[in-house]
């Protein structure tokens, strides 16, 4: 636990220069997210550098800042680097039940290495308001929000779901702002 406020704390106001991955994968079900990724990558790419990939894993990326995917189990996520600060989730019905579920816990995304993440902790059907959006966690994370306040501003539908890890983590943070 104290690393992963150490990892929040490290990350406030240093303007990471990282990679969002937004995955597409080939579960159906829970790739509902994919569909906006062209338009989060023309609206956000100005700002921070994104990449659009077709595969069911990520492996060996040393500056992942976001990763978002739709998969039930997600694999090789210890191959990859995750910055201080990191945000990552996987839209699966059970990510959010930390412990005794079929389904990945988002636990994992934080023993690899990311700073927050989101899951569903009863049956939300893929619903995509039910999730965080991608682009709507990323511009409010990159305006300064802390890790808690982007994914919630994120989530339509945020009552089956749960946001775990260093909820004021603030990569983007302008502490000299009034």
């Amino acid at each position: 636990a104290k690393a992963l406020i150490d990892r929040g704390v490290a990350s406030d106001s240093t303007y990471p220069t990282g990679t969002a991955y937004l995955m597409s994968t080939q579960d159906k079900n829970r790739n509902v997210r994919a569909v906006i990724y062209p338009q989060i990558k023309q609206y956000l790419s100005p700002r921070f550098n994104i990449e659009v990939i077709n595969a069911d894993a990520l492996q060996n990326k040393p500056d992942v800042m976001f990763y978002f995917t739709g998969l039930a189990q997600v694999n090789e996520l210890t191959s990859n680097y995750f910055l201080p600060g990191a945000i990552a989730d996987h839209l699966t019905s059970f990510g959010g039940m930390l412990t005794d579920s079929s389904q990945m816990s988002s636990l994992r995304w934080l023993e690899a290495g990311a700073t927050g993440s989101y899951g569903a902790v009863v049956e939300p059907c893929n619903f995509p308001q039910k999730f965080p959006n991608p682009g709507i966690v990323m511009t409010h994370y990159l305006n300064g929000d802390t890790l808690v306040e982007a994914y919630w501003k994120s989530i339509a539908m945020p009552g089956q779901g749960i946001v775990i890890g260093e909820p004021l983590a603030r990569p983007f943070a302008n502490f000299d702002d009034p």
